[in-house]
This record gives C-alpha cells, sequence and structure tokens, in this order.
C-alpha cells in the first residue's frame, strides 16, 4: 500500500522544524472543529509523501489544555493521511531512562481534566453517534514495530515500549505527584499525548509516538530537578536523533504493507459507534 502511504508528523516542543521536508508548501486549513494549531506544511521525505504540523505553533504559543486537538487530527484526517508519527519532549519517571533516551510509547494513564477527547460529541454538526473505542493496544503495534526495526538499521538506541503520564500542564509536576507517576509503575510524564492518541485511534489513523526524555522530572534527591531551561537545553543536545529516525523511518514505512492494517484501524472505529435510535 505505499502508493497511498502519506505520513503526518505531528512536532511537539522543538521538534517541528520544516527543513525535514523537501518541496515544501504551507497549506491553510481549517475544519469542522475549528483551526488546527498551525497551517500544514506538505512535502516529501525521500518522495514519500509527508504532512508536518506544529502542535503547538510555529511560534510555540498555544499552551498544551489550549492545542486545538481535534482539529489537528481532523486536519491530517482530510489531508488524507494514512499514518502518525508524534514526537514529544516528556520528563523521566524512572532511572533507567536518562535524559536523552528514545522511548517507542507503548502506553498512557491519562490524569487531563479539560480536553475533549471525542469527535462524537453529539452536537449537530459533528459525526453521529457514540463512539466507545477500545484503546487496547493504545497505540498502532505495527507502526512501532517499524519504528523499532528502523532504529536498529540505523544503530539508534531506542526504549521499546514504555508508559506516559499525561499531566494538565503548563505547569510541572509536584514531587508528591511525580512519586505517585513512579508508584503506578510509569516511565514517562508529559502534557500531550491525551488526547491526540485518543482521536488519532478515533480517525481510524495509525498512530505511533516517539518520546524523548529531556529530564528526571523532580522526584530524585539528588541531580538538575525540570525546568523549561533544562528542557531545552537537554533538548537541543539530542534532536539530531530523533529528526535521524524520522528520515530513515519515512522510506522505511513506505516499503512496508500497510493495507490491512489500516483497514483493521478504521474497521474498529465503525464497530464502535452506537448510532441514535430512531
Amino acid at each position: 500500500m505505499s502508493a497511498k502511504l502519506k505520513i503526518g508528523i505531528i512536532g511537539g516542543s522543538g521538534l517541528d522544524n520544516p527543513d525535514i521536508l523537501k518541496n515544501r508548501t504551507e497549506k491553510k486549513v481549517s475544519t469542522p472543529f475549528g483551526d488546527p494549531s498551525d497551517s500544514l506544511v506538505l512535502g516529501e521525505i525521500d518522495g514519500v509523501s509527508c504532512v508536518l504540523l506544529a502542535r503547538h505553533g510555529q511560534k510555540h504559543d498555544i499552551m498544551p489544555s489550549n492545542v486545538n486537538y481535534r482539529a489537528n487530527i481532523w486536519a491530517l484526517k482530510q489531508e488524507g493521511c494514512t499514518h502518525v508519527i508524534a514526537t514529544n519532549a516528556c520528563g523521566s519517571l524512572q532511572e533507567d531512562i536518562p535524559p536523552g533516551t528514545l522511548v517507542i510509547i507503548d502506553n498512557f494513564i491519562d490524569r487531563t481534566t479539560k480536553r475533549i477527547q471525542t469527535f462524537y460529541d453529539g452536537e449537530p454538526n459533528n459525526p453521529k453517534g457514540i463512539c466507545h473505542l477500545p484503546m487496547e493496544p493504545a497505540l498502532c503495534e505495527h507502526t512501532r514495530k517499524v519504528i523499532l526495526e528502523t532504529a536498529k538499521s540505523i544503530n539508534q538506541e531506542v526504549r521499546d515500549g514504555g508508559t506516559i503520564v499525561v499531566i494538565e500542564g503548563p505547569r510541572f509536576s509536584s514531587k508528591a505527584e511525580s512519586t505517585i507517576f513512579r508508584s503506578w509503575g510509569a516511565h514517562l510524564v508529559g502534557m500531550t499525548t491525551v488526547p491526540e492518541i485518543v482521536l488519532a485511534k478515533e480517525a481510524g489513523l495509525c498512530y505511533a509516538v516517539i518520546g524523548m526524555a529531556t529530564d528526571y522530572d523532580c522526584w530524585r534527591d539528588t541531580g538538575e530537578k525540570v525546568s523549561h531551561k533544562y528542557v531545552l537545553q537537554v533538548f537541543q543536545q539530542n534532536v539530531k536523533k530523533v529528526l535521524s529516525l524520522l528520515r530513515a523511518l519515512v522510506p522505511r514505512m513506505a516499503k512496508e504493507d500497510w493495507e490491512e492494517t489500516v483497514q483493521n484501524a478504521q474497521a474498529l472505529v465503525q464497530e464502535s459507534i452506537i448510532l441514535p435510535s430512531d
């Protein structure tokens, strides 16, 4: 299904550089759910069609709770994307995930409180029905597998699997909160994976996350505590790893047969919708 493949790339903090794409054009779009965070940047990586979207806007002026996640995902879907690769800067909750580690996340714990997590909200002009969507597996395992294989092929060390706790933000966690998250067995903490992960699945898109640990949050008694300044410093030291992985990943994805995976993702959505009775 390589001819139909189109990959949406959602760039988090500092991971939204349009230079990753060749033959770039910008396209301003709107959706039934409002405007996305910014214009879509259309282009190619090794001849494969990609769409880049800056989650927080290209000026990074949208805080996590105010991101229009529904518009972002819908914009990528209406642009014809079959996949979404999201990048996230995260805090580490485990000693064996030092800053700079890339984690191919496989699960999440939602601690957000203000965000709409469905397109099927009962509003007159939105999709009809209620979508009771299964969230296990939380991410597209086929896509995760290809990311892991790609990392191995370029000798890029990554961690296979990890659970991210998603907090409302924009503040960082208290030490008590961070300690609780660790007691749950979580590996990372971040602010944007939910509802993005839910909406992508509800849209029938194959979604995966490359998380970069930028700090140890605040649970450790020693070492640097999380701060925006420290996050940016570590990020800048390690961003090349994410960009190299993305550049290698996209052409490798184009060699895969995605037909069954995409069909299954779309069928799951349809099976999960309960339409109102007449």
